[in-house]
């Protein structure tokens, strides 16, 4: 028997405004999240070792007596490296470079200690370190993700109604529906969950995921590497971007080489730039280093962290950081970096009540049957009390 745990390091607060409000590994990158991935592979439900104020929803759960094995959450699997962690024994600690993949300790081992054993790992796994890691290493994460799903398996057939392109695969999940629309997986795959839908008129290429009861709208471009979670709804071009559930794009506009939280809603017609006019790299807003840094990345667009909206006609410019529970309006341009719980656009941001903030949560997470938790509602708190304002 043993107990099974990802843990947060210290780069948690470089995936922020992300992380505001879920461990690392509660990220969705490829098809499932990075948790979902460890479960399937060792088939066993895994804990979290996070913040303090996140532990309400994401608990640390153990069984006393037995050994414990921990798995740095913002690293995901790949074949060698999970036979490395399998044989990881009492007291050793798996290291990639500086980072610490995995160990294993006793009930009282929060932390590994100087005294545990190094081991060095011999894997190329997918790490991330900030947000736009997301977008840019969705692609093998998809392919990852889809073999780890389909192995083994038969697709439901694909009605005669679609077009599909080139070479790849097709996997359609039941209770998924697929009509009049245009697929080329590119090489790749386009998979869709169970009871999602794509309407007619869509042009997709992969690699492409859509979750569980999502939705492409009519006449949507979907470009890959692009991944939408469960119960959202996406519609206009996106192109190398993540969504990683219950959040909406339903309308024209362009999303690029970006990452959306869950409960987000764009308006229509929201744009984002995802290249300078001069080509030179993007810079973003680091919540570490408290200023922007250079993502190393021409092609970077907006990272948007759970419940934050834009209202109508959006323009958001390249490299747009986001926090948790902004509400985005009017003309121009808003500033490259809102903070959480702002209310405005390009003049002075507003303060956006807890109160309020809370009330249309509520709302918004009622319309798919989910409540606002008082975790949540603590979860919240710890951000908005956290957030300057000026």
């Amino acid at each position: 028997m043993m107990n099974y745990v990802l843990f947060d390091d210290s780069a948690w607060s470089d995936l922020l405004p992300l992380t505001f409000t879920r461990p690392a590994c509660e990220i969705r990158i490829g098809i499932l999240t990075i948790k979902e991935k460890w479960e399937l592979l060792f088939k066993k439900d895994f804990s979290y070792k996070t913040q303090d104020y996140l532990s309400v929803k994401f608990p640390f759960k153990i069984k006393e007596k037995y050994p414990t094995l921990f798995i740095n959450g913002r690293v995901c699997p790949d074949e060698t490296l999970f036979r490395e962690i399998k044989k990881l024994k009492m007291f050793q600690v798996l290291y990639l470079g500086n980072i610490p993949l995995a160990y294993c300790g006793d009930t009282d081992s929060g932390e590994f200690h100087n005294n545990f054993t190094k081991v060095y790992s011999k894997s190329k796994p997918t790490i991330i370190q900030y947000p736009w890691d997301i977008f840019r290493m969705n692609e093998n994460q998809l392919i990852f993700d889809y073999i780890l799903l389909t192995e083994g398996r038969k697709s439901k057939p694909l009605s005669k109604s679609n077009t599909v392109i080139g070479k790849g695969k097709v996997f359609i999940e039941n209770g998924a529906t697929v009509e009049c629309a245009t697929i080329n997986p590119l090489g790749g795959f386009v998979y869709i969950d169970k009871d999602a839908t794509i309407m007619e008129g869509c042009h997709i290429r992969g690699s492409f995921s859509l979750g569980e009861h999502s939705e492409v709208k009519m006449g949507a471009k979907i470009y890959g590497p692009t991944t939408v979670g469960p119960q959202s709804k996406v519609g206009g071009e996106v192109s190398n971007s993540v969504i990683f559930g219950y959040s909406n794009k339903g309308h024209d506009g362009f999303l690029g080489n970006s990452v959306l939280g869950e409960w987000c809603n764009l308006g229509a017609d929201t744009n984002n730039s995802n290249l300078k006019n001069n080509y030179a790299d993007v810079k973003a807003y680091n919540y570490t280093k408290h200023k922007m840094i250079n993502t190393g990345l021409q092609f970077c667009g907006l990272i948007m962290g759970d419940h934050s909206k834009t209202g109508i006609n959006t323009m958001l410019n390249t490299g747009t950081v986001v926090g948790v529970n902004a509400n985005i309006f009017g003309g121009g341009f808003p500033a490259t970096y809102v903070p959480s719980f702002s209310w405005g656009g390009t003049g002075k941001l507003d303060k956006y009540e807890l109160a309020k903030a809370f009330e249309v949560a509520q709302r918004v997470m009622e319309r798919r049957g989910i409540t606002l938790t008082d975790a949540d509602k603590k979860i919240l708190s710890e951000v908005f009390k956290t957030t300057h304002h000026s």
